[in-house]
């Protein structure tokens, strides 16, 4: 017998599995792994249909191989699991689920400070990168480099990207609209990138992969712009959008 109200739980769980798909999994290192467990889970339903229709033999060739993929995939998809666990632990990536800031920030002195030195190091093609999270698991990062707790201008972010100090080739981490620390090491994606791409943008992808973080990369070689959010990266052009997106990033 038809029953509306079963109908519209499911659908509520499928909206709800949607939202954490698109807010967690999607364009994460992660999103293989679920694909992985969408599969085992088909392969459990089959089994027990199977069984139900009693056709036996199929339906223990398909648990017992359920069983030995799920346990296939522990050990294959190791490091997954453990960026997986690493994102559902944020508990910052849970309050900006169901809690979404105004695009407007009241220090604008902080992002006119990350903006024009961000410009005048693209054209000066003087490599950067710049990690926005309020805050960033520890977990999900090599190491978080020197304790600065700075206050933004320009002229600090440049003589810490300055290609003659010491923490140049790390990343500043920009915490409550502060310089928290200089010099992290970033987890490297293991994705196949352009040829393009160096160490700064392997850096920036690999934490956006595992990570509700905002990297801003510039380009050593090119001096081109990019911001890497959830596995993906966008080139800015315009300063314009590069401000209104930084705008609505620290807004967070």
């Amino acid at each position: 017998m038809f029953n509306w109200l079963g109908l519209v739980q499911v659908l509520i769980i499928a909206v709800i599995m949607w939202l954490f798909y698109r807010s967690f999994i999607q364009n994460t290192s992660s999103e293989k792994l679920v694909r992985g467990l969408l599969g085992l889970a088909v392969l459990w339903v089959l089994s027990f249909v199977l069984s139900w229709a009693h056709l036996d033999l199929l339906s223990a060739f398909l648990h017992w191989t359920a069983l030995f993929l799920s346990i296939s995939l522990i050990v294959i998809f190791q490091p997954e699991l453990r960026k997986f666990m690493a994102l559902m632990g944020n508990v910052e990536e849970w309050r900006r689920l169901f809690k979404r800031g105004g695009i407007a920030t009241k220090n604008t002195s902080a992002l006119d400070a990350i903006v024009s030195s961000v410009e005048y190091m693209s054209a000066k093609h003087t490599g950067a990168l710049i990690v926005f999270s309020r805050s960033l698991d520890e977990s999900a990062i090599e190491k978080k480099g020197v304790r600065v707790d700075a206050v933004i201008t320009s002229e600090l972010l440049l003589t810490i990207f300055f290609n003659k100090t010491p923490l140049h080739d790390g990343a500043v981490i920009i915490e409550k609209e502060r310089v928290a620390y200089a010099g992290a090491i970033l987890p490297l994606s293991q994705n196949n990138l352009n040829w393009k791409y160096g160490t700064r943008h392997r850096a920036a992808l690999g934490l956006s992969e595992v990570s509700g973080a905002t990297i801003l990369v510039v380009s050593e070689e090119s001096g081109d712009i990019s911001i890497a959010e959830k596995g993906k990266f966008t080139k800015f052009d315009d300063m314009k959008k590069l401000r209104a997106k930084l705008e609505k990033v620290m807004a967070k």
